[in-house]
């Protein structure tokens, strides 16, 4: 199958179909057999994972994992991709094929592609979900981050994302990179940037660089938060100024329930001074103040 991940043989079907690829739907194609490769093998894959994969393509990354796997759930958008995809996956049979959204809006996934995943899990015994993609950019960081978020949480995610976004999940308190993403994901998973790429690896070439991002969900992180729901809405509350002094942000996200007084007191309490932001909190002190607020608030 090697041919099918090349930039010419991929530049050649595009041409006999009439098609370009689409930029508004992310669609770069990771053509260097070795990179796919590397991404495939990240995931370590094995016969009781079911992988979801967001972004089909023509199927290139596919065709490598389906033979490795229990079975695959892939994704994608565009119609005559999907059917191109099915043209040069034929013969594999543990493929659930899906021509649709991946998202529902921007803090869901699509209910079918759950449905579908759930589905395979329940078919094998012991089965691990995991992510692994060549993920579009546009919609690589809400895919990344709602899947913390559903009832089928991943084994770990294993994908391709612009290097910007991988620099930004992986990034330590009081960098520029530091976000309410860095601390969602670090709060539950364990992430690496596996390798760094150039532009010259996709057909056609993004105007970025891009990174093989493998990040594993440890479950012991996860009991550490006991209501991820609220833990998600105030991390991305806490930087929506991130500059402001984390007091201000306070008061502002919990208007007309939190006093200044009160304020005072659990910033008090956290050890945290009237300069700090939230910027120069780790993740450990970002949950202590989380769990602050929430057991304050409770008790009203």
């Amino acid at each position: 199958m090697p041919e099918r991940q090349t930039a010419s043989y991929l530049m050649r079907r595009f041409e006999e179909v009439g098609l370009q690829p689409d930029k508004r739907r992310g669609q770069n194609f990771l053509v260097d057999l070795n990179l796919l490769n590397l991404l495939a093998a990240t995931c370590q894959p094995g016969p009781r994972d079911v992988v979801l994969e967001v972004g089909t393509g023509m199927g290139s990354l596919t065709s490598i994992l389906a033979p490795l796997v229990g079975h695959m759930v892939t994704v994608e958008i565009d119609q005559h991709l999907q059917q191109l995809a099915w043209e040069e996956l034929a013969e594999l049979d543990n493929i659930t094929l899906l021509k649709m959204d991946a998202l529902r809006n921007k803090n869901n996934l699509h209910p079918d592609v759950l449905a579908a995943v759930q589905r395979q899990l329940a078919a094998i015994d012991g089965a691990r979900f995991k992510l692994v993609a060549n993920l579009p950019y546009n919609i690589a960081t809400p895919v990344i981050s709602n899947l913390l978020s559903t009832p089928i949480t991943p084994h770990s995610m294993t994908v391709t994302i612009q290097k910007e976004l991988a620099d930004r999940i992986t990034a330590p308190p009081g960098c520029k990179d530091y976000s309410a993403l860095s601390i969602w994901v670090q709060s539950q998973c364990d992430a690496e940037i596996v390798r760094v790429m150039a532009p010259s690896v996709f057909w056609p070439r993004p105007k970025v660089h891009s990174a093989i991002l493998h990040i594993v969900v440890n479950p012991t992180k996860r009991e550490q938060i006991p209501d991820r729901e609220f833990f998600h809405t105030f991390v991305r509350s806490m930087f929506f100024h991130r500059r402001k002094f984390l007091r201000s942000v306070l008061l502002a996200a919990f208007k007309k329930r939190l006093s200044k007084p009160e304020v005072d007191a659990i910033m008090e309490d956290q050890g945290l001074g009237p300069q700090s932001r939230a910027e120069t909190l780790d993740v450990d002190e970002m949950l202590a103040l989380c769990e602050a607020v929430r057991t304050h608030l409770s008790q009203d």
